[in-house]
């Protein structure tokens, strides 16, 4: 019982090779006809008995429905039997498609629209005409299927930041499915990523908040910076009063470059110092000057 359900799975997973003992005698007969059908047009018949496929190109015969041993054929020129034998062409060369865009929600509950550009080829060609009808649409319509169903797993941080993981994710996925078709998935690259609008406005308001937040905090840690060089400047004029002279002179020339029409000129308290105490020696000599001749009235 083991040994022939193993035999089962084995002719299902391998494709089918022909049998040429299992040959009916009907089969053998249309066969000789056509043998025979060469032989009574020839030369003519040499048109529709040999065939050329392309270096890029392989060729699938089958005859009476049966696929011909050997294998694909190809490339250069093959013979084929006129009524009894058809055969299909597979292109070998890389195709590519793009997988058009899928409106998907994300794991943290964000729809977004994605599109993708699936690059393929056929790696076998037997398979790829015996194991499926239409490769070409099946590996399109498979490749929206697991467009959607990686994105689904994925959060929308990760998904704009992390696509190259999610390619080779897909691209993986993708040949793991085809490769019983015989199509290899080469590469897969995710084109776009489409955000719904208020989505859009929400992250550029956040981004600006950000950025203004960095700024602020920049301009403060400025501010100290500053600050901390005019302690250090003023503990260096207190030592040297000159300096504070030769820094207000720098600040003058720096501002009548400009060429300004007013130009505020800041008067030190210092000078003003001696001007203050004599004025109010002054006031004390005359109060006391009136007190005085006040008394000598008086008497």
């Amino acid at each position: 019982m083991h040994t022939e359900l193993r035999t089962i799975s084995t002719r299902r997973d391998n494709v089918p090779s022909p049998n040429p003992e299992a040959v009916g005698c009907i089969e053998r007969f249309a066969t000789f006809l056509s043998f025979l059908l060469v032989i009574i047009t020839f030369p003519f018949s040499l048109f529709e008995c040999f065939k050329v496929v392309q270096e890029f190109e392989r060729a699938v015969i089958f005859r009476l429905g049966r696929l011909r041993k050997g294998g694909a054929r190809g490339p250069g020129l093959f013979f084929v039997l006129p009524c009894i034998d058809t055969y299909r062409k597979v292109d070998l060369r890389t195709v590519s498609f793009d997988v058009p865009p899928q409106e998907v929600l994300t794991r943290d509950s964000v729809t977004v629209a994605v599109d993708a550009v699936v690059y393929y080829r056929i790696k076998e060609p037997l398979n790829a005409v015996v194991r499926v009808a239409d490769y070409s649409a099946s590996t399109r319509l498979l490749a929206a299927t697991t467009l959607r169903n990686v994105l689904g797993m994925r959060d929308l941080a990760q998904l704009l930041s992390d696509r190259e993981a999610i390619s080779h994710m897909m691209q993986a996925s993708l040949d793991e499915a085809t490769d019983p078709w015989g199509v290899e998935v080469e590469r897969v690259e995710i084109k776009d990523v489409r955000l719904p609008v208020q989505l859009q406005r929400a992250m550029a308001a956040e981004a600006e908040a950000d950025r203004e937040a960095r700024a602020k905090i920049i301009a403060a840690e400025g501010e100290i910076k500053a600050s901390k060089a005019l302690k250090e400047a003023s503990l260096v004029m207190i030592d040297n009063p000159m300096a504070l002279q030769l820094r207000y002179l720098q600040s003058l020339s720096s501002i009548s470059a400009e060429k300004n029409s007013t130009i505020i000129f800041p008067f030190p308290m210092d000078f003003l110092k001696t001007f203050l105490e004599d004025l109010g020696q002054v006031h004390s000599n005359k109060s006391t000057c009136r007190q005085c001749i006040g008394g000598s009235k008086s008497k």
